[in-house]
């Protein structure tokens, strides 16, 4: 999460450079931070986050280069720019093929096992890291919370009463590990029932209309980032995810204050 939102302010970086046109200097250092940044992604090797820094360029080649330039020079920065991403992934895969293997064949492997891992011969080698126990954690923590409306379990009383009910229901490898939830929304719901849900849906609006309302495509790739990102963990309920949001909406609501305030006395 934090190397792809980094990632994506590098891109941001180089074409704010070359829009202001600085030092060559800059515009160098600029590339070469960015492209390390996006080689770090793949080193790390994670697939929501490769994939939110690829949104997210998205936007920002939206929002800086589509929106402000004509269409010859669009196609001729996008060409780079998607020859530059291919050459860099490229040469990464053919350094670590175990990436394709994961990305083809580990992530969604035995779908159809989802609530049935012990059914699985050896489930600790097969899909410990895999999306169907990410969905089995997810489908016990949503049976679990619709048990326990409208209030939901409790604050204090999510994981344990989750470890519970894999034990409940027999699912003995869920129950090995002790899996928690990975899924802040449906963390929230287990343990506050339908006002959590509403609570973080609200946290999340406040954060879209920040980046929509200055039209920022570094706030609303944040925004899409952090969304998704919280998908498949809780960040908002570790001290590295609050640490990271918090700082940013400070930021991000400081920003929205002087456009604000600058509208007001410009009319």
């Amino acid at each position: 999460m934090h190397l792809a939102f980094a990632s994506i302010i590098n891109l941001y970086f180089i074409f704010y450079s070359f829009q202001k046109k600085e030092k060559i200097i800059f515009s160098t250092l600029n590339i070469i931070t960015f492209a390390f940044s996006f080689f770090l992604i793949l080193f790390v090797n994670t697939r929501l986050a490769l994939f939110n820094a690829l949104f997210g360029f998205g936007l920002i080649f939206f929002y800086e280069i589509i929106k402000k330039y004509n269409f010859r020079i669009v196609i001729g920065i996008l060409v780079v720019l998607s020859i530059s991403l291919t050459s860099i992934f490229y040469v990464y895969v053919q350094k670590n093929p175990y990436m394709k293997e994961k990305y083809y064949k580990v992530t969604f492997a035995h779908m159809d096992k989802v609530g049935k891992l012990d059914e699985i011969e050896n489930p600790e080698a097969e899909v410990y890291n895999s999306f169907v126990t990410r969905l089995s954690i997810w489908k016990s923590a949503w049976e679990l919370s619709l048990n326990n409306l409208p209030f939901g379990v409790g604050a204090s009383d999510g994981k344990p009463e989750l470890f519970k009910y894999f034990r409940q229901t027999n699912q003995k490898f869920l129950a090995k590990y002790d899996f928690p939830t990975h899924n802040q929304y449906i963390d929230y719901f287990l343990k506050f029932g339908i006002l959590g849900v509403l609570i973080i849906l609200m946290f999340f609006y406040n954060l879209a209309y920040l980046g929509f309302s200055t039209k920022s495509p570094i706030i609303i790739s944040f925004f899409f980032l952090f969304f998704l990102s919280n998908i498949t963990d809780d960040y908002l309920i570790r001290f590295d995810g609050i640490a990271f949001c918090g700082l940013w909406i400070s930021i991000f609501g400081c920003y929205w204050l002087q456009r604000k305030r600058l509208s007001v006395n410009t009319s």
